[in-house]
């Protein structure tokens, strides 16, 4: 258990609450109606104006991750880079020679910088991003957003082979009324940097992991251990269980990534840090599924976090705890504990 990583989503907060520093280190973005108020040369300034920020956040944020321990150096980057990509208001504007070649410069440089200090990078598009739905449309506009994802990884050096460095996008499976199969007919609609980038998640309403298990012949899983626990009212999945064998395999050789967040503290203010959250017992006491399923800020459940300490014998881990960096740093934290303790006792 050598070679694991934690890794934040997204977004960056200052332990000292600087909102300078904040601004620096986050993406903005920018709406196509407010865009559509302004002439041309405005709207194309404007629109300069936040692509060049939102690269310079990025090259923030995968410098911080690169100078924190290894098993902090992972890293989801926010779609909202370039705005508007793959909206027709905005498709001339990122046409233009200048922007593109700020864009195609700073992310190849970008994209350097993270495989020089071993940063192990990952997208997340939106709920809305689904490769399988009866909606016509819906699948041409997901498919044009992951493909906007996949052109942004490409850019930065991980459009060659399959998952490179680890690098990854990640989606849900959507709408449930195609099933498994409806998935894998929209894997065949992707391009083949996307098609080696993409990987598919459990979640709490459609697919959970049992339903996505029949594509691991086709595509990486990515387990959610908070969606699971939510999907089946209670299971934790153990590192033994025979499922995750199979979502080992569904990566062909790459390292995999799981999620992992835990309900809100203000949901379970008395909650014993040491025990594991009782799906049945909570829902039975009167909290409703659905506020189980909010994320809380802090990884606050010490039982839960020597779980995810098990189960880095086999994957990396993204937090998706509100506080981000400051969660992720936590638990970090915690495994070194624990492994001092074992160390000391051993």
């Amino acid at each position: 258990m050598q070679d694991f990583r934690f890794g934040f989503c997204c977004k960056y907060i200052p332990e000292d609450g600087s909102a300078p520093a904040a601004r620096a280190m986050n993406t903005t973005t920018v709406t196509m109606a407010y865009l559509g108020r302004l002439e041309p040369k405005e709207a194309y300034d404007k629109l300069v104006s936040v692509v060049s920020h939102n690269l310079e956040a990025f090259r923030l944020q995968i410098e911080h991750v690169g100078t924190r321990p290894k098993l902090e150096r992972l890293h989801r980057l926010s779609s909202d880079l370039l705005p508007g990509y793959t909206h027709p208001a905005c498709q001339d504007f990122y046409r233009d020679p200048d922007l593109r070649g700020l864009i195609e410069a700073r992310l190849a440089a970008l994209g350097r910088t993270a495989r020089e200090r071993d940063v192990r990078l990952s997208m997340h598009p939106g709920q809305f991003c689904v490769i399988a739905s009866r909606n016509p449309a819906a699948v041409a506009n997901g498919i044009a957003e992951f493909e906007y994802h996949a052109e942004v990884m490409a850019l930065m050096g991980y459009g060659e082979g399959w998952h490179p460095h680890g690098a990854h996008i990640n989606i849900h499976g959507g709408a449930k009324a195609l099933g498994a199969d409806g998935i894998r007919k929209g894997l065949g609609s992707l391009s083949s940097a996307a098609r080696n980038l993409i990987t598919i998640e459990n979640d709490e309403v459609s697919f959970g992991l049992d339903d996505l298990l029949p594509l691991a012949d086709a595509v990486p899983l990515v387990l959610d251990l908070h969606h699971h626990w939510i999907m089946s009212q209670g299971e934790y999945i153990q590192p033994d269980d025979p499922r995750i064998a199979r979502i080992v395999d569904s990566w062909r050789g790459v390292r995999p990534v799981s999620h992992v967040s835990v309900s809100r503290e203000g949901l379970l203010p008395d909650h014993d840090i040491g025990a594991l959250p009782d799906f049945g017992a909570l829902v039975e006491a009167g909290i409703k599924p659905k506020d189980l399923r909010g994320h809380s800020d802090l990884m606050w459940n010490e039982a839960l976090n020597d779980l995810v300490m098990r189960h880095l014998a086999w994957s990396d881990f993204e937090i998706e705890a509100k506080l981000k960096n400051i969660a992720t740093e936590g638990l970090a934290q915690h495994v070194e504990r624990r492994q001092g303790a074992r160390t000391a006792t051993g």
